[in-house]
């Protein structure tokens, strides 16, 4: 997972890297089932605190990547709601959110294909209730790297594409999406992460995501860590 994550990313130190994956309770590994390489991995932590009277429950999305050789096909997204879909029903205490936070235009691409309402986002202002909630998970989880004015963590050691994968192609910049991104983040290659959050409910998703919230994984082991 190291090396996988190494490879796509300037500024990975492995002692971050074990803190970071001590910290989490679940992780998806992506394996080719003719080679059992690993392709790629996402760790999760799934956790509930209270919130103005009420217990509300949280994934944040932790290190993920997949290697480019498998970008072809659609298992990290329907292998990630499969298994949000499983932890809801077991773990989940209350209303259940994803906190993410995106440092690449390709990461924040997932919430507007897979989830009809998410923030930041272009198409309309954040309310201040969502807001408030941001605010507070942002602040719960990452304390003084959090940049309230600008919605951004910035860690002590941030994780940078390389090339070819940093950066926004001037040619994807058409999408409204992906221009909101850049403009909200302006510090992405830099490792500056925009936090965003949406609710995990079957309500909230798109076509896409129904699809993807019913389908069957392959190639997917979901465990936890050791």
């Amino acid at each position: 997972m190291f090396l996988l994550l190494n490879t796509h990313f300037k500024g990975v130190k492995w002692e971050v890297f074990l803190q970071d994956l001590s910290e989490k309770n679940w992780v998806i590994l992506f394996t080719d089932t003719d080679t059992n390489q690993l392709k790629g991995f996402s760790t999760l932590l799934m956790y509930n605190t209270p919130y103005h009277g009420e217990t509300i429950s949280i994934v944040y999305s932790g290190d993920t990547i997949i290697d480019p050789s498998a970008w072809s096909n659609s298992t990290l997204a329907r292998s990630w709601i499969l298994a949000v879909n499983q932890l809801k029903t077991e773990f989940a205490l209350g209303k259940l959110y994803w906190l993410l936070i995106s440092g690449g235009y390709r990461t924040y691409r997932f919430l507007p294909i897979f989830w009809k309402e998410f923030y930041p986002c272009y198409q309309f202002p954040t309310p201040v209730n969502i807001q408030n909630l941001i605010n507070f998970l942002a602040n719960e989880k990452f304390a003084q790297q959090y940049d309230k004015t600008a919605g951004v963590v910035r860690f002590q050691h941030p994780h940078q594409l390389r090339d070819p994968l940093k950066g926004i192609p001037p040619n994807r910049l058409s999408d409204p999406h992906i221009r909101f991104f850049a403009e909200k983040n302006p510090g992405h290659v830099q490792g500056d992460e925009l936090v965003c959050l949406t609710e995990i409910c079957p309500e909230n998703l798109t076509k896409a995501g129904q699809r993807m919230w019913f389908a069957q994984p392959r190639s997917v082991s979901f465990s936890l860590p050791s």
